[in-house]
């Protein structure tokens, strides 16, 4: 399986990148990043999957189960919370986007069929996570806490440039009373020309092997089905964005981890410094 995914190496059509469950090779997890000219439109239908449409930039009309949404968006990733729509499995939608723009649409394989809502930039809970060189902001918009699905899970994180984020690393890849079984995407943007971000990932068990330690750049998506992941590297002077997409067989919507035990003293010295002066990096 190639779990790094460039830009433009996995796409389809309109989508820039295109992630389904079938691709991946595993049975939940999904993303797409549609990109629309000014005036652009896409039409599409969700089938088995539950979907969002969050805006990576600029806003647009959404339209599914005979409802209108007004998607306001934002500048870029790093301009702000943005508003988002829930869609629900089995629905005809379209979108148009009157000045253009870029829209993730995370995805989850549903069982349930819960009705297409709007969620306001507002109602988003923004989290500083972290201390130190560890420090990162949180938008937990899709977070089982914040936002109601039936097994899709999604955040967006950005780390200040020479911060790690995903830090300890940390795994879910087992069902047990402490870890839930998720597989995940991150999709990533850095901010200013050239930027660049560093990722990996890598075995928890030797009969699952895995061991990947990527250059990401804006566009690019590592697949995670299994495997302790992170850091997440932010180069000095870029700041890097990541959207998580989560999905897994759990009869509970949780995010439950384990973090690796070399690493798992990292969370103790958090309460020694102080969060990085730069977060958050953005305002609403």
């Amino acid at each position: 399986m190639d779990f790094h995914l460039s830009r433009g190496g996995a796409a389809d059509g309109p989508y820039r990148l295109a992630v389904t469950p079938e691709r991946a090779g595993w049975e939940y997890s999904g993303l797409r990043v549609l990109e629309l000219p000014p005036g652009g439109s896409h039409r599409f239908d969700t089938g088995p999957d539950e979907m969002l449409v969050l805006s990576l930039s600029g806003g647009c009309a959404v339209r599914c189960d005979g409802q209108s949404f007004e998607l306001t968006g934002r500048r870029d990733v790093f301009a702000g919370v943005s508003d988002f729509v829930y869609l629900p499995r089995d629905a005809s939608v379209d979108i148009v986007a009157p000045d253009g723009g870029r829209f993730a649409l995370p995805s989850a394989r549903a069982g349930r069929r819960l009705p297409a809502r709007y969620g306001p930039a507002g109602a988003v809970p923004v989290e500083l996570r972290g201390a130190g060189q560890a420090s990162r902001q949180v938008h937990n918009f899709c977070a089982p806490e914040a936002f109601e699905a039936d097994r899709l899970m999604a955040v967006e994180v950005l780390t200040p440039g020479g911060n790690w984020s995903s830090y300890p690393p940390h795994k879910h890849d087992e069902s047990s009373s402490g870890e839930c079984a998720l597989e995940e995407i991150y999709y990533y943007e850095v901010a200013g020309e050239n930027g660049v971000g560093y990722q990996r990932v890598y075995q928890s068990t030797v009969d699952r092997p895995i061991d990947v330690l990527a250059e990401v750049r804006t566009g690019d998506a590592v697949l995670i089905p299994y495997g302790y992941h992170g850091p997440s590297m932010a180069a000095p002077g870029y700041d890097l964005y990541y959207l998580n997409v989560m999905a897994g067989p759990g009869k509970a919507r949780e995010w439950r981890f384990t973090d690796d035990p070399a690493y798992a003293w990292i969370r103790s010295s958090w309460s020694q410094q102080p969060v990085d002066a730069r977060l958050p990096l953005n305002s609403r």
